[in-house]
């Protein structure tokens, strides 16, 4: 086989991409239907790593090496059921804390997991916020670094224009919940506290982007009545 015709090298596998200094995102998961799960490396004031995974990656080869090589994730953070992945191999494998909202923990009855109500506290930049309707345990993590990262999960994500907004699916839990999330969201924050949308679906409409910017503007800018009588996109 001569040169010209000799077969080219099969790519290697994909990291994860730097989003910000401290944050990866990992490519989309089959096993998520083609979610984004995230990673946040963390130390504590101690020095020690306290790094955060949200949602599960792909559990192969690749990705526990990168996964090692970063230290390891000390807590595996599930914005909503859809997002578990293979948590529970995720959870042996690294001896990770799993947290998720109180309502979706019986989908892991063989891994130990902490639950919370309304919120949960990793550390003091760090703060999972329940948004039921998505899913009844629908919840987003707020990262206060760069102005203010909210990982939303599905309870937010881009359309085709790559701006943030709630999407009623077939299998939307609770509609008229779900939009009076963002509507707490919209009061939560402020622009000074809320810079950047990290959305767990969906990242190719965001057209190279790696987070969604002006986030606070662009959630003051949905029109939650117009969305109220949404049929279900299939």
């Amino acid at each position: 086989m001569t040169a010209a015709s000799a077969p080219l090298p099969s790519p290697g596998p994909k990291v994860p991409r730097l989003v910000f200094d401290t944050v990866y995102a990992f490519p989309p998961n089959r096993d998520t239907q083609g979610a984004t799960a995230y990673f946040i490396v963390n130390n504590t004031p101690e020095g020690q790593p306290a790094n955060l995974l949200i949602d599960a990656p792909a559990w192969e080869e690749s990705n526990r090496e990168w996964l090692t090589a970063q230290g390891g994730a000390q807590w595996l953070f599930i914005t909503h059921r859809g997002g578990l992945g293979q948590a529970a191999k995720i959870h042996k494998a690294l001896t990770c804390e799993v947290v998720i909202q109180e309502q979706e923990a019986y989908l892991l009855p063989d891994t130990p997991t902490t639950t919370f109500h309304h919120s949960f506290k990793f550390s003091p930049e760090l703060e999972a916020i329940w948004t039921p309707g998505h899913s009844p345990g629908s919840a987003c993590l707020y990262y206060s670094a760069y102005g203010g990262v909210l990982f939303t999960g599905r309870h937010l994500l881009p359309n085709r224009a790559g701006d943030p907004e709630p999407l009623r699916l077939a299998k939307t839990f609770h509609w008229p919940r779900q939009l009076q999330q963002v509507e707490v969201l919209r009061t939560r924050f402020s622009a000074e506290t809320l810079a950047y949308l990290c959305p767990g679906a969906s990242t190719g409409f965001l057209r190279g982007q790696r987070s969604i910017d002006r986030a606070y503007d662009r959630l003051q800018h949905i029109n939650i009545e117009a969305l109220r009588g949404s049929q279900p996109l299939l």
